[in-house]
């Protein structure tokens, strides 16, 4: 450090004029040397150097700028996203609700047309039920009167006699001539 020290006080020593020679202190030199071009450099670099600092705000500035117009350009879509997704939600309630309503709607005509066929089946099955009672009875009815005539006739056989045979012929012959002559 003495040497440092001595260097500078061996710098305000120099004489004004008159001398020009080598300074062998490398230490003075060198600081001498270092501060001339550190000077040099701020001197002519300072431009430079300010210019691109300038630069590089310039960049950074837009950058920002840039960054801002893509946000406000970001929410606005992202706004628009918003409202559009709320007219979804609404249009999908909306046709959910519909739907609903058309399954409801759907689910009683189905109910409805249901119940007519199974009315119309109904009255069917009692038509069928009342149509095969009569003939059911008409075929009785046939084999009641069927029996009851061969029995009669068997009795007829068994009991007339030509005689008597004629004399009902004879009454049923008027009976059927009164009805004609009626008409």
């Amino acid at each position: 450090m003495k040497n440092v020290t001595h260097s500078f006080v061996f710098l305000a020593h120099w004489p004004f004029a008159g001398s020009f020679g080598l300074n062998t202190d490398i230490l003075a030199t060198n600081l001498i040397n270092l501060t001339v071009v550190v000077g040099v450099l701020i001197f002519f670099g300072k431009g430079v150097l300010k210019d691109l600092l300038d630069n590089r705000k310039q960049r950074i500035l837009s950058t920002i700028r840039n960054s801002e117009e893509l946000r406000r350009g970001t929410l606005e879509q992202l706004e628009k996203a918003r409202i559009r997704l709320q007219k979804v939600e609404l249009e999908a309630d909306e046709y959910r609700m519909n739907g609903y309503s058309e399954i409801e709607r759907e689910k009683a005509n189905l109910i409805n047309a249901t119940s007519i066929s199974l009315e119309q089946l109904e009255k069917s099955k009692n038509e069928t039920l009342y149509f095969e009672k009569q003939r059911a009875m008409n075929q009785v009815r046939q084999r009641v009167f069927q029996q009851a005539v061969q029995g009669a006739l068997g009795t007829l056989n068994s009991c007339l006699n030509t005689e008597l045979h004629f004399r009902t012929i004879r009454a049923n012959i008027g009976i059927l001539g009164a009805i004609e002559w009626n008409r």
